[in-house]
C-alpha cells in the first residue's frame, strides 16, 4: 500500500535532499463516515524532496494508486471558476491544434467529464480514460465516454488500437499524481496522430514557493513541476514543448504543449527562456527552498496565533470547504475541533464526512448562515473570490473570513 522511491522521477538521480518535512499525516481524500473510524486511521510521512541533480520538487513516499484514486471524492464539475476555465481550454485547445470534427481529443483523467464537454460544444469526439470507478460511471451516464482504466503507456497502445489516433491528448492535474511520469507522457506520445499534440496542466512550482502555497501537498501530488523540469520529463519521453501558458487556475499552472521529437527536434526558444528565467531566479535552488520550509513554519505559528487569540475572545469560529488542500493544512498546523468546531462545502460527496486526521464535521454550505461563526477560515482559498460572492449574506450580517495562505489573515 506504501513504498518508498529511493530515485529521482525526472533524472533518475540519487541525490535527494528532505527540505520540509510535513510530518505524518492522513490520506486528504480519506474522509471518514463516522467517529468509530477516527481510532484505525492509517498516517504516511508527508515529506518533500528535491534532487540536487536536476532540481525537481517530489515525494518518495508513493501510496497505491488503488487506493487513492478508486474511489474519489474530488468532482470538477462542483466550481463555477472550473467552468469558466474549461470553456476558455477547451477553445485555445481546438484553435491550436486545428481540430475538426472527424478529430479525436483524449483526456487522460477525464473526471466527471466536464472538459470533454466543451469539446465536445466544438463538435469534436472525445474519449475519457478515469481510473476512479465513481466518477467514471457519472461521466458515462452523462453521456461522456470514459474508459475505467489507470493510464500508462501499454493502456495508450490498446487505445489507439481500439479508438485510433488522438489530434490531442489531455492530462490536467495528473501529471504531478502519478509515479512515473516519463512513461505516462510516452503514452501520450503513443496516442497522437501525425499532427497531435500532448498536452498538460500543472500547478507551477514558482507559484507554489513564491506564494507559499505549502497547503497544495499532499500524498496524491507526487511531482511540483517548473518549466525546468517539465522540459526534463519530456525530454525523457521523447517530446519537445512548442508551447507554454500560464492559466491562474488552482493557484497558478502552467500549460504545456508538446510534440513528438521526431516531428519537432528542439524545445521552443521561448520555453528555453523562461526556464532560464526560473534559474536565474533561483526558484528550485536548495537555499531557497530551505528558505520557503522555514517561512512555512512562520504561517504555521501565525494562523495558530490568530485562532487562539480569537477563541481568548470567546469568538465563534467555523471553516469554508473541505479540499484536499485544507486537509494538509489543518493535519500539518494540529487544527482539530477544538479550534474549528466544522467546515462546510457545496460538494454532496463530502457532506456527513468527517476531514481526515482533523475530524471536522463537513456540514453543507447553509450551515454557515445557520450557525452564522463571528470568523470563518476559508480553507479553499483558491476559489476565495467565488466562495465570498456566494456568501455575500454571511458577511452582511457581521461575519469575517480568514484567509490562511500565504500568511493568516482577515479580510
Amino acid at each position: 500500500m506504501h513504498h518508498k522511491r529511493t530515485t529521482c522521477r525526472a533524472c533518475g538521480g540519487r541525490d535527494l535532499e528532505l527540505f520540509l518535512p510535513l510530518g505524518k499525516v492522513a490520506l486528504a481524500n480519506s474522509f471518514l463516515r463516522s467517529p468509530a473510524e477516527f481510532e484505525g486511521e492509517l498516517r504516511f510521512p508527508l515529506d518533500v524532496y528535491f534532487c540536487r541533480t536536476c532540481s525537481m520538487v517530489q515525494l518518495l513516499d508513493v501510496i497505491d494508486p488503488e487506493v487513492l484514486f478508486r474511489n474519489y471524492l474530488y468532482v470538477t464539475g462542483t466550481s463555477d471558476t472550473i467552468a469558466q476555465h474549461n470553456v476558455g481550454y477547451a477553445q485555445a485547445v481546438v484553435d491550436f491544434v486545428d481540430a475538426r470534427a472527424s478529430d479525436l481529443v483524449v483526456e487522460v483523467a477525464s473526471n466527471d467529464g466536464s472538459l470533454l464537454k466543451r469539446f465536445k460544444d466544438h463538435g469534436v469526439r472525445t474519449l475519457g480514460v478515469e481510473p476512479a470507478s465513481n466518477i467514471a460511471a457519472k461521466a458515462n451516464a452523462d453521456g461522456v465516454a470514459t474508459v475505467n482504466r489507470f493510464f500508462d503507456s501499454k493502456i495508450a497502445a490498446e487505445l489507439r488500437a481500439e479508438h485510433g489516433p488522438a489530434r490531442a491528448v489531455i492530462g490536467n492535474n495528473v501529471l504531478a499524481h502519478v509515479d512515473d511520469p516519463v512513461d505516462f507522457l510516452r503514452g501520450f506520445k503513443l496516442l497522437l496522430d501525425e499532427r497531435g499534440l500532448a498536452i498538460c496542466e500543472v500547478p507551477e512550482l514558482a507559484e507554489f514557493v513564491e506564494r507559499l502555497e505549502y497547503d497544495t501537498v499532499y500524498h496524491e501530488h507526487l511531482s511540483y513541476f517548473s518549466v525546468t523540469s517539465l522540459m526534463r520529463v519530456c525530454q525523457e519521453a521523447g517530446l519537445r514543448i512548442v508551447r507554454i501558458d500560464r492559466v491562474k487556475v488552482h493557484g497558478g499552472s502552467v500549460r504545456m504543449y508538446a510534440a513528438p521529437v521526431e516531428r519537432v527536434r528542439e524545445h521552443a526558444a521561448e520555453v528555453v527562456a523562461l526556464s532560464k528565467a526560473e534559474l536565474a531566479a533561483g526558484i528550485a535552488s536548495p537555499e531557497r527552498l530551505r528558505r520557503f520550509a522555514r517561512e512555512v513554519e512562520a504561517q504555521r505559528a501565525g494562523l495558530l496565533d490568530l485562532l487562539h487569540a480569537l477563541k481568548r475572545e470567546r469568538r465563534t469560529l467555523g471553516a469554508y470547504g473541505a479540499p484536499a488542500k485544507g486537509n494538509t493544512l489543518l493535519n500539518y498546523c494540529g487544527i482539530t475541533t477544538e479550534l474549528l468546531p466544522f467546515t462546510v462545502d457545496k460538494s454532496p460527496l463530502k457532506v456527513g464526512l468527517f476531514t481526515p486526521g482533523s475530524h471536522l464535521p463537513v456540514l453543507p454550505a447553509s450551515a454557515l448562515l445557520e450557525r452564522q461563526p463571528d470568523f470563518c477560515v476559508i480553507l479553499a482559498w483558491n476559489f476565495a473570490d467565488e466562495i465570498m460572492r456566494q456568501q455575500a449574506e454571511y458577511a452582511r450580517r457581521g461575519g469575517r473570513f480568514i484567509l490562511p495562505i500565504p500568511r493568516a489573515r482577515i479580510v
